[in-house]
């Protein structure tokens, strides 16, 4: 029976990285893009065109996958974006478009497939977190960002309580700045091997999908930053 796993934020570096270890450890890879963008992911097994900040067009492919599949053994919940800016340059807009990308990107999903987790009584979601939002030194320079970050870490927490007597399981990786090219571009003069390489977040998520001792768990990965 094949392992299924839905990997949103596919086409970006972390998610690259998370198709190509799971793809290599035998997992299903179901892969959502967004309608707007052309992406294309080629070490997908199937893709579908989903806005996951639309409650509407993911009840849609919840749906959808019921009819196709059997069951879901994991959730990546990838896609997500980031902004700078204190109090003084955050505007409501700039709260909202972060809680957008990063909150209910996340939320929907969540909300579709618990049930179906549930009734199959198996299943891992992961989470991306960050390190701003547990650790709040940082956090009035990227204030929007933080707060919907913040969001998804209390997302987590709570679905642990709903989650907590049953095999369902969650977990957030809270990196500490990623090693991608953006960044790199970003911040030329930093020492980028102190950084953590999707590999290693993606290494960090397969780990926790196939230990079942692990029990809602946050993961810092923050390298040497």
């Amino acid at each position: 029976m094949s392992r299924n796993i839905i990997i949103t934020g596919a086409s970006g570096n972390l998610g690259s990285a998370v198709v190509e270890k799971f793809k290599r450890e035998g997992y299903h890879i179901i892969t959502l893009t967004h309608p707007s963008k052309d992406e294309f992911i080629e070490e997908a097994d199937d893709s579908y065109e989903v806005d996951v900040t639309n409650e509407e067009e993911v009840q849609a492919f919840v749906a959808e996958f019921q009819l196709q599949y059997g069951e879901l053994d994991a959730l990546a919940l990838l896609v997500g974006g980031f902004s700078m800016g204190g109090f003084d340059k955050t505007s409501q807009e700039d709260i909202q478009k972060m809680f957008q990308l990063n909150f209910f990107s996340a939320f929907h999903l969540v909300k579709g497939f618990l049930p179906i987790m549930k009734k199959q009584q198996k299943g891992t979601f992961l989470f991306v977190g960050a390190r701003p939002a547990l650790e709040l030194s940082s956090a009035p320079d990227m204030l929007a960002y933080s707060l919907s970050k913040r969001l998804v870490i209390t997302l987590t927490e709570i679905l642990g309580e709903e989650i907590k007597d049953s095999p369902i399981r969650s977990h957030v990786f809270v990196p500490s700045i990623i090693d991608t090219p953006v960044n790199r571009e970003s911040m030329p003069d930093a020492d980028f091997t102190k950084w953590v390489r999707p590999d290693e977040i993606a290494e960090a998520m397969h780990y926790a999908v196939n230990t079942s001792a692990l029990r809602n768990m946050t993961f810092k990965l923050y390298g040497e930053v």
